[in-house]
């Protein structure tokens, strides 16, 4: 046993045992959640010591997406499944076409639901995958390795390196071995697990707080966001369309009647709704301001 911890202490971080849990198995439901809870306060303050780098990430895929680029989530296991969630929620929240955002995991789409482990060791993958995306000078490609050194997401860095892609690598390794390849470095370390090697614990969360970070700051970059709303939801259900007509009414101080006539009216364009509210104008007055300040609602309010 001692000599298994030895060879387990000299591991990566998320690899680690962790001294606070090592007798988990022997605790009660309510003490196993209490330990599971101690350790995911380490979290936040982790994250928090990356947020100038978080910052430059943004400004990095804002700047790239604004001139028509492309942002490109690449990851396997928990990491790749937690890009494909985030690049997966941006559309039907930001109204961003899915083209924008995407994500990439190491063994295609079978493995979100069901795990193919051993298609992180392929590095040649990663870069072929970057291939039959075309990412090109224009894009960013943001590669997810909670140990910092997948294969997979190394491939593809590496493929975007030579394709003079911008990159940014989310990590939670101190000194990740991927670290070179990228333009901006993300690495919230936040110590063992509470099961060892078990990263879809603590570096999975961090890892989703990051990537909310990201892809929020970058739509609101981009005019998304009025205020603290998203005037660019796709009221692509009921749920949506009431958000939606919610949001017209809460900026233009209307009823959630006339809210739902602009809404009609603008073929369900929240937008170019809230527009024509504020203008008094028609459809097609408010669709060509919209185009003229490219959807800033700041700068034609």
């Amino acid at each position: 046993m001692a000599a298994k911890r030895k060879r387990m202490a000299g591991t990566g971080p998320t690899e680690k045992t962790n001294p606070l849990s090592r007798r988990i198995d022997l605790a009660s439901s309510l003490n196993i959640a209490e330990i599971i809870n101690r350790e995911d306060q380490k979290i936040a303050l982790a994250v928090r010591s990356r947020l100038k780098e978080i910052a430059r990430a943004i400004d990095l895929a804002y700047e790239k997406i604004y001139r028509g680029g492309r942002f490109f989530y690449v990851g396997a296991g928990t990491s790749g499944r937690l890009g494909v969630l985030d690049a997966a929620e941006c559309p039907p929240t930001f109204g961003v076409s899915p083209s924008v955002i995407q994500g990439i995991i190491a063994g295609g789409k079978r493995a979100l639901w069901r795990s193919a482990e051993g298609a992180e060791d392929d590095s040649r993958a990663g870069a072929n995958a970057l291939r039959q995306a075309g990412a090109d000078a224009n894009d960013v490609v943001c590669g997810i390795s909670a140990s910092g050194k997948t294969p997979f997401v190394r491939g593809a860095l590496t493929e975007a390196k030579r394709r003079k892609a911008g990159r940014i690598l989310i990590a939670c390794h101190p000194e990740p071995e991927l670290g070179p390849l990228a333009d901006v470095v993300i690495n919230p370390v936040v110590g063992p697990e509470v099961i060892a090697g078990s990263t879809r614990m603590k570096a999975g969360t961090a890892t989703k707080m990051v990537l909310n970070m990201i892809s929020t700051g970058v739509m609101i970059r981009l005019g998304k966001v009025y205020g603290n709303l998203m005037v660019d939801v796709n009221p692509a259900s009921k749920k949506l369309k009431n958000r939606s007509e919610r949001i017209i009414a809460a900026v233009l101080h209307c009823s959630e009647g006339r809210a739902r006539n602009l809404l009609r009216l603008s073929r369900n364009q929240t937008k170019v709704a809230i527009i024509m509210g504020a203008k008094g104008c028609s459809v097609q007055e408010a669709q060509r301001l919209f185009q003229e300040k490219r959807g800033l609602l700041r700068k034609i309010l």
